[in-house]
């Protein structure tokens, strides 16, 4: 505490110096107010002396007017100290925030590539009001100490010197022991304000980056650091509570001892010839003046004060000196703010993206087992909600290329999300390469499926950790070079400078993440990948490229249509109605479902219309008529 009170000295007294009028109005005020004081207990004696116990009433009734009188005095002089009180203490708490944001902006100039500080926020909000607060409550309990304390004083002068033998030995005990609790108190203060900040800059961190957090599985890390610090901030709280007890006792020698002492002295007092009126008088003096003004200046240096001083060295602090060490960057990322969608939970990450190797295997296919069997499966958005998929039943064989249409909101969404495992269905069964999508035991999910949605993600990193972020094992750079040519990336690759350069999502349009994303799932190892409008960003030649190159690679794909070119490139093709589904070919839809027609018709105008016939065994579904949940 000595370093900081010595570098806040100077500033506090150029601040009060700039304030000399207002200084001076308080100070007149608080002197008016110290005539309450002085009367209180002088009053008090003069009237049992001189009046009650001399037997002259009006003359006692005389002086307790007057003490009265002193009463109305000290709290029309206590509203022109509030008044004052404002004026000094609002220019503070404005000139505090100047300086915080002040602070802020220079670091973020200065150095531009740095992570902002999350900590601002406390400091701004929180630390700036406990400044304001503290110092206008020390202001207000100073003066009125001094000047309690000044009245109190003289009136136990003139009643009888004798009586400061009494009241001064324990009220100086306890204002010592009060001092020795400063310092610590203020070590806790600002050890508990660090935490603070500390859990601050976490949320906010945690907060900004929430996806990169699920992206990277690390939940339980980020959850465990977070309850790290609120136990540290707990911690703090516990330390300096038990320096408040030891105030307590500071305050009980001060405060009560001298009370005791007094009474306890009272035979002594009156043999020495002190009149009862003088020895009621000081106890007026301690216990209505001296003594509750003593309480509130050791309750307010103990905790305002020492808060203050945190406070006002935390905030005041030079734009090169902030809360506390850097965080090391090797443990701490802040993660980018504008990342859009959560990638799928059970995906895995790299452990070290920046070794070559072989690309991983795909996940072998049971022999003759299918690639997705769906059997009587139910799915709705709540248990009062009509179903999305009703009864569904679709079986789609390894290797074939399934195309998925329908109007907005009829459930193509929620079918994909089925199919990865991010839902579980209300009823019926759902199987890939012929174990249960959600089965709590086998091999990682993300080596069966992965699932790239319309709004693509990527991650502050390099263009080789985005890319190989559902590759558990690695891959080599000919299968980046390989998977980056198959969906037309590398236009893109050149243009951000190879594999290795820092890649920032902010900058990069909704197709080029589209782009980065339909690379990383075909350099996976998964057998089933499931597009859901996953190029609807793309314009129809790279749309093209894309779909071919998924068509081309070994396994099964499932893709979430939004132009209906898309169907032409499959095996089949699944139309959702919103009455039934109907699955075949484009040439056997167009004979069997209006619906297909209808979608097919602005680029197949001879289309001819058809009644329409029994569907598949294999695609049959009855899907509710009136379900029209966005997908």
């Amino acid at each position: 505490m000595t370093t900081a009170t010595a570098r806040l000295l100077p500033r506090a007294r150029r601040f009060l110096r700039r304030r000399t009028r207002v200084l001076l109005l308080l100070a007149g005020w608080s002197l008016l107010e110290s005539a309450h004081t002085f009367l209180g207990g002088y009053g008090l004696a003069k009237a049992l002396d001189q009046g009650f116990l001399a037997g002259h009433t009006g003359v006692g009734l005389a002086w307790l007017g007057v003490t009265a009188l002193a009463v109305v005095v000290g709290g029309l002089a206590g509203r022109g100290v509030f008044r004052g009180l404002a004026d000094l203490v609002e220019p503070l708490r404005d000139s505090l925030i100047r300086q915080v944001v002040s602070r802020s902006l220079t670091q973020a100039v200065a150095h531009p590539a740095r992570a902002a500080d999350s900590a601002v926020v406390s400091r701004l909000t929180n630390q700036t009001e406990i400044a304001r607060d503290s110092f206008a409550g020390l202001v207000l309990v100073a003066r009125s100490f001094v000047f309690t304390a000044a009245g109190a004083v003289l009136g136990l002068l003139s009643l009888a010197p004798q009586l400061l033998l009494i009241v001064v030995p324990p009220l100086v005990a306890g204002l010592l022991l009060f001092l020795a609790t400063l310092r610590p108190m203020a070590a806790r203060q600002r050890a508990f304000l660090q935490a603070d900040e500390d859990l601050s800059a976490q949320f906010g961190a945690v907060a900004e980056g929430l996806r990169d957090v699920v992206a990277c599985g690390a939940q339980q890390q980020t959850a465990a650091r977070a309850y790290g610090l609120i136990e540290e901030e707990a911690r703090a709280a516990r330390q300096l509570a038990r320096w408040a007890a030891v105030r307590c006792l500071a305050l009980g020698l001060a405060g009560q001892l001298p009370i005791l002492l007094l009474l306890v002295s009272a035979p002594w007092l009156l043999r020495q010839g002190l009149t009862p009126g003088v020895v009621l008088g000081a106890l007026a003096y301690l216990t209505q003046s001296l003594l509750p003004a003593l309480h509130t200046l050791m309750n307010a240096l103990g905790s305002a004060g020492t808060r203050l001083v945190v406070v006002l060295d935390r905030l005041t602090a030079g734009p090169d000196s902030g809360p506390g060490p850097d965080p090391d960057p090797e443990s701490t990322t802040v993660p980018h703010p504008k990342t859009t969608i959560a990638p799928d939970p059970e995906s895995t990450i790299a452990p070290d993206p920046t070794t070559p190797q072989d690309p991983a295997p795909l996940v072998p296919v049971p022999p003759g087992g299918p690639g997705v069997h769906l059997r009587a499966v139910t799915f709705a958005y709540g248990p009062a909600a009509q179903p999305v998929l009703d009864d569904l039943d679709l079986t789609v064989e390894p290797g074939e290329h399934l195309v998925v249409v329908g109007p907005s909101g009829i459930g193509k969404s929620t079918l994909t999300a089925l199919v990865a495992g991010l839902l579980e269905p209300g009823h019926g069964e759902i199987r890939v390469a012929g174990r249960p999508v959600r089965a709590r035991s086998g091999p990682d999910p993300s080596l069966l499926r992965v699932l790239i949605p319309q709004q693509a993600y990527v991650f502050s990193g390099t263009l080789r950790e985005n890319l190989l972020y559902l590759c558990p094992d690695g891959a080599s750079t000919s299968a980046l070079e390989a998977s980056s040519d198959a969906v037309g990336l590398d236009p893109l690759v050149r243009r951000l400078g190879g594999f290795d350069a820092p890649l920032d999502p902010g900058v990069l349009s909704q197709g080029e993440r589209q782009l980065i994303a339909l690379g990383r799932a075909h350099l996976s190892p998964a057998p089933l990948v499931l597009l859901d409008e996953a190029t609807c960003h793309l314009d129809p030649a790279a749309e093209m490229r894309a779909e071919r190159a998924f068509a081309e690679r070994p396994g099964t794909l499932i893709v979430v249509a939004h132009r209906i070119t898309s169907a032409r490139r499959a095996d089949r093709i699944l139309v959702l109605d919103g009455v039934r589904a109907t699955c075949g070919t484009h040439d056997e839809l167009l004979e069997r479902s209006a619906l297909y027609r209808d979608l097919a018709g602005s680029w197949q105008p001879d289309a001819l219309p058809a009644p329409e016939a029994p569907e598949a065994p294999e695609c049959a579904e009855r899907i509710s008529a009136k379900s029209r949940y966005l997908s």
